[in-house]
């Protein structure tokens, strides 16, 4: 008999990342398939992980406790209230590891972020997707309807990846007084500073009920998308499971240097964060103008339904030198994810789109 691996284990989804452009002719080629940040470190960043490179031969900081106490202060919550990991999607994997309950359900919306059936599987749990409503919103009424005693977590991603449309804060707060208690309501705000709409729920407001958790990154909006910080804000109890289930060391020196030193250039955050929201107006109107029916979004992304024609038109824009995400499994709902990236590549976007066919 050979070593024995958890039935869960072996059925597991693929993760598919972005994959990066080709050259093309020797003409700038661009990627917008990752929903990473164009722009390079923020001030001081670079700086401030290369001096910590110094030191790699040393075990980082395990408590976190420099980079912890700065965003405490920052979020106006207590230090306890606050665990790491490496990228908020780790964090989401420490978090459903801990959680107890035998035959647990996970429910979470599809289409949303595609490491969510990975962590729920890899868990023990069982996935419970709802489809989202017609406008590639989260459909919060069958959420709460799929909710059975045997569930421990639902998940809710705003602004929706890939969709982009945000859970507004009064809908969340009404959803939230229909949840039993003792079920996790995990908020992921991996995109919250691209949001412009005051209606857009705030998850941090939401910290007074105990079974809120929720999930934020460095990874977007500060550009640290290869160092890998991200945490959850949510009760002590919770983040003190969060913390021993994490990897020890995991965290390098480097990534809470640059995750300090981009904290403190928030004024140039915002000011790229400004930006990219005007270049994703200018995208979506675009869309629009051309004749698609684009929903609105709330994050550094757009998403472009495209039905059958989903890979079709996704190796369209890879020969004219731009890579975006196409999710065509076979589901109703198609499309297209396209990454908010320099204007260059946002103008090759729409150049490209006009030359396709709505579906």
């Amino acid at each position: 008999m050979g070593i024995q691996i958890r039935p869960e284990a072996t059925t597991l989804p693929v993760y598919r990342p972005g994959r990066r452009p080709p050259v093309v002719d020797g003409r700038p080629t661009y990627k917008l398939s990752s929903n990473e940040n164009p722009y390079p470190p923020l001030a001081g960043v670079l700086d401030a992980a290369t001096r910590a490179c110094e030191e790699m031969n040393r075990y980082p900081d395990m408590g976190m406790s420099t980079l912890t106490q700065t965003l405490a202060e920052r979020l106006g919550v207590p230090p306890e209230r606050i665990a790491f990991g490496t990228g908020s999607v780790a964090v989401l994997y420490q978090l459903l590891a801990v959680l107890d309950r035998s035959d647990a359900e996970v429910v979470y919306a599809f289409r949303s972020f595609e490491a969510y059936p990975i962590a729920i599987q890899l868990s023990g749990a069982a996935g419970v997707p709802v489809p989202l409503t017609d406008t590639y919103e989260h459909d919060l009424t069958a959420m709460l309807a799929a909710i059975t005693p045997a569930t421990v977590a639902v998940l809710l991603c705003t602004p929706n990846n890939p969709t982009g449309p945000a859970l507004r804060q009064t809908d969340v707060e009404a959803f939230l007084d229909r949840v039993p208690t003792d079920v996790a309501v995990v908020i992921d705000e991996a995109y919250l500073e691209f949001i412009d709409d005051p209606a857009a729920v705030a998850g941090v407001t939401l910290l007074d009920r105990e079974n809120v958790i929720v999930l934020r990154t460095f990874s977007k909006a500060y550009g640290l998308a290869g160092l890998r910080v991200g945490y959850c804000l949510g009760a002590p109890e919770v983040t003190q499971v969060v913390r021993a289930a994490a990897t020890p060391f995991g965290v390098t020196n480097m990534a809470q240097a640059a995750a300090l030193a981009s904290l403190a250039a928030e004024a140039d955050l915002r000011e790229r964060v400004e930006e990219l929201v005007r270049r994703r107006a200018v995208m979506l109107k675009g869309f629009r103008e051309l004749g698609f029916e684009v929903p609105d979004t709330q994050a550094n992304f757009v998403w472009l339904p495209a039905g059958p024609a989903t890979q079709a038109w996704a190796d369209t824009f890879a020969a004219a030198g731009v890579m975006v995400r196409p999710y065509a499994s076979g589901s109703s709902c198609h499309g297209i994810r396209v990454t908010v990236g320099e204007s260059e590549a946002n103008d090759l976007v729409l150049e490209v789109a006009a030359t396709l066919r709505s579906p």
